[in-house]
């Protein structure tokens, strides 16, 4: 990052401010192999700019370059290939990372302003399966990361604790419940209450009319159904939070759907006033045609309001509570019309904060290549999940180190770990193929990989009794085997910048997937622990690549265990 910078500097100067700073850096690239230097910079755009044959211009500026961090600058056709000085940038980088620790790679463009995120929002009543892990994970990682980048991040868990859903969940309880039951393991009792209803309705359409009825109630503050949502409510959220807290997630909200339920009359009364309501097939809806979206259903002709007109809402409440500088939304894919509406809407009412809300869609969780649907019953448990893969970890510790202390934390923090870096390493939009043997894998792209090769760092630490503070020099110009490793920890700033930009945690960990390949290959060819003039210097190394490894895993949300 700072080099790129450096040499942009010096070809503003060269070439007499003729091109922006800015520009020149966008240009630099890295080379795809180390043969052809750190950096690159191809004179092609130049060409245009001087009327200059590319080749031509990049043999000219390359005799005018000149720093001490640049070791050799070489010339291949029209790209001017730039070789970093190894001891100079290896003694800086170091430095810089033992100084500031974790600090290290936090990017100040945030000021401190809020960002609400509104992630998980798991259904009352239904298990919190695998299909929510997504939702949980990525927004969980996303709050480490917009907080690293100096933002202040608000946690929103919209919980889903309303809808004709509830109707139908009363009348299953009303015709088939048992309350002993239902106290004794309430998500599964009422899931197998709720899957019977869709069952029965399939031959029996009056249950579908005795739901809507019970909602209705509901809706109207009936006391008996009011008592019953509660109950359910209230066992779903203590379940939930046994799950969280599995995790490691927290929250600093969990106003869900039903907390609008009163905020909902304002939104239909400014719309009305704005003129933006419409009546059509006696409903009424806010027209995009302009936008080039379908309209936005406001209020059904029975009266009763829609997802849209509760989410316009939520937006007014966190703008007004929160005022955030940006406003994401983790939710799955399959809603973004959903979320262009909204934002057209609250567009056109004329909130200029609208364009501050984001949709972050993701791709499905897959169980043999199908969509998980809690309605037919297929659905996997992501509490079972995540013990099955506790145990497993638990099970490997048993068998590779049984003398490890606290062997169920470190279970817990692998087994754990492995579940939300599965998730977190694939781009948010492509589909994941649920998978516990791959999540729990040693080698190749997985969580438990990279906590083991933190572990494997930091017991070369001990096993040195190595001691911070002391100054870096390297004795040897090369370090040709550290310099794999340099290069990536000097990447590590880059990558958060790009995770934020892209709203995307996936690039923080392929970096530190590649930075603990890098590692572990140095490893194998390094005595590291031989005592030589390199050796304070080595571990200093070290000690960099641990301090990076965990901050990255902190940043997914993923614990790392200094043995394991």
């Amino acid at each position: 990052m700072y080099y790129k910078q450096e040499l942009a500097g010096i070809l503003f100067e060269i070439l007499s401010h003729e091109m922006d700073v800015k520009e020149l850096e966008m240009l630099i690239e890295k080379p795809k192999s180390q043969l052809h230097g750190d950096l690159a910079f191809p004179c092609f755009t130049l060409a245009k700019l001087k009327r200059k044959s590319p080749n031509v211009i990049a043999q000219e500026l390359s005799e005018k370059i000149q720093s001490p961090i640049f070791e050799k600058v070489e010339v291949v056709g029209a790209y001017i290939n730039i070789f970093l000085n190894k001891k100079l940038v290896s003694e800086a980088i170091i430095a810089e990372i033992t100084k500031q620790k974790e600090e290290y790679g936090a990017l100040n463009i945030g000021n401190n302003r809020n960002v609400t995120i509104d992630m998980s929002s798991p259904n009352i009543a239904k298990p919190f399966s695998m299909g929510h892990l997504r939702s949980t994970v990525i927004g969980n990682a996303l709050a480490f990361i917009v907080e690293k980048c100096g933002y202040k991040p608000i946690r929103i868990n919209h919980i889903g604790d309303w809808g004709t859903q509830f109707g139908k969940l009363i009348t299953a309880y009303k015709l088939w419940g048992d309350a002993e039951k239902v106290k004794q393991n309430p998500i599964k009792e009422l899931l197998t209450l709720y899957i019977k209803f869709h069952e029965e309705a399939e031959s029996d359409p009056s249950l579908v009319e005795q739901g809507r009825s019970w909602f209705k109630r509901l809706e109207d503050g009936d006391e008996e159904a009011l008592l019953l949502w509660k109950w359910f409510r209230d066992e779903s959220l203590q379940e939930f939070s046994r799950i969280y807290e599995l995790m490691n997630v927290q929250f600093d909200s969990f106003a869900g759907e039903a907390f609008y339920n009163d905020k909902m009359d304002r939104v239909v009364k400014l719309l009305e006033e704005q003129q933006l309501l419409v009546e059509s097939d006696q409903a009424q809806v806010v027209e995009l045609t302009d936008e080039g979206l379908p309209p936005c259903l406001i209020k059904k002709s029975d009266g009763a309001t829609l997802y849209a007109t509760r989410d316009l809402a939520a937006a007014l409440y966190r703008k007004e509570n929160y005022n955030f500088d940006l406003s994401l939304y983790v939710v799955g894919n399959e809603q973004s019309l959903h979320f262009k509406q909204l934002i057209a809407v609250l567009d056109k009412m004329g909130y200029q904060w609208a364009k501050k809300m984001v949709h972050i869609p993701f791709g499905m969780m897959l169980k043999d290549g199908k969509k998980m649907s809690t309605r037919k019953g297929k659905v996997v448990l992501l509490e079972e999940v995540l013990n099955e893969s506790i145990a497993m970890a638990k099970n490997s510790i048993e068998e590779k180190n049984p003398n490890l202390t606290d062997k169920d934390t470190v279970a817990k923090q692998v087994g754990v770990g492995a579940v939300m870096f599965h998730d977190l390493k694939n781009f948010r939009m492509n589909d994941i193929e649920f998978s516990l043997e791959e999540m729990l894998r040693f080698e190749g792209e997985t969580g438990p990989y990279v906590q083991y090769t933190f572990a494997r760092a930091c017991s070369i630490l001990r096993k040195a009794t190595w001691q911070t503070g002391t100054d870096i020099q390297i004795s040897s110009t090369a370090w040709e085997k550290e310099w794999k490793v340099v290069v990536l920890l000097t990447e590590f700033p880059n990558a958060i910048k790009r995770s934020f930009e892209q709203l995307d945690p996936s690039q923080i960990a392929k970096y530190i997937v590649d930075l603990a390949q890098a590692f572990n290959k140095y490893y194998a060819e390094v005595k590291i622990l031989e005592e030589n003039a390199e050796q304070q210097a080595r571990l200093a190394l070290v000690s960099s690549v641990t301090i990076v490894l965990k901050e990255g895993l902190r940043l997914l949300g993923i614990e790392a265990p200094e043995e394991m």
